[in-house]
């Protein structure tokens, strides 16, 4: 019996290990994002980075990535004080903030059609905040993508949510007015529609 455990084990992985492919990639695209419990809108930028699919089944792949992603959001609604009558003064502003992202995506592939989701972790590069309340991000990203039969392009879109409180609200709002501009717990909102290019057979 142990013998044949053993065989059986072999095997599998032995399996395992023809099936394991590595390519290396390239994915760009448009981002959208806002900041959690503001009045804003979306902002319009950009996003840009590598990746190693690890294909370790027909239906799963392991696939770190590092992506550049400017994000923010456009049209925040901001204190700026009181007119001479006693009226609050509000104010828009652009907020933004730059990250350079290390995920770790699990993509799921049937027929063509992908599921994928993981954490990455950001760190900020840059910002225009007077105050932040941290360097970092930790988020959860999900998507689906299509892969175009016969080639390495693959269509995406995604949507990753911050898991931080990366604003200090204290800053851009007054204790009388937090709830008409932020709230307490302002995280990143990203949407992400682009595309993928794996290289190699």
């Amino acid at each position: 019996m142990k013998k044949l455990i053993t065989i059986v084990f072999i095997l599998f992985i032995s399996s395992i290990n023809a099936q394991v492919t590595f390519k290396p990639g390239l994915r760009a695209g448009a981002a959208f994002s806002t900041f959690s419990n503001t009045r804003s809108s979306y902002k319009s930028d950009f996003y840009i980075g590598g990746f190693g699919e690890i294909k370790l089944t027909r239906i799963y792949a392991l696939q770190p990535e590092i992506t550049y992603s400017r994000q923010g959001s456009n049209n925040v609604k901001t204190f700026a004080g009181y007119t001479n009558d006693g009226e609050q003064i509000v104010e828009s502003k652009n907020l933004d903030i730059d990250y350079v992202s290390i995920a770790m995506i699990n993509k799921f592939t049937f027929n063509g059609f992908q599921v994928q989701a993981g954490p990455t972790l950001d760190f900020r590069t840059r910002d225009n905040l007077r105050y932040e309340k941290s360097d970092a991000d930790l988020a959860l990203v999900v998507g689906f993508g299509y892969k175009v039969p016969l080639t390495g392009l693959t269509i995406e879109a995604r949507i990753k949510k911050g898991l931080i409180d990366v604003i200090d609200s204290d800053y851009y709002s007054s204790n009388d007015n937090s709830d008409y501009l932020f709230g307490d717990y302002n995280t990143n909102v990203n949407f992400q529609l682009g595309v993928s290019y794996a290289f190699g057979k």
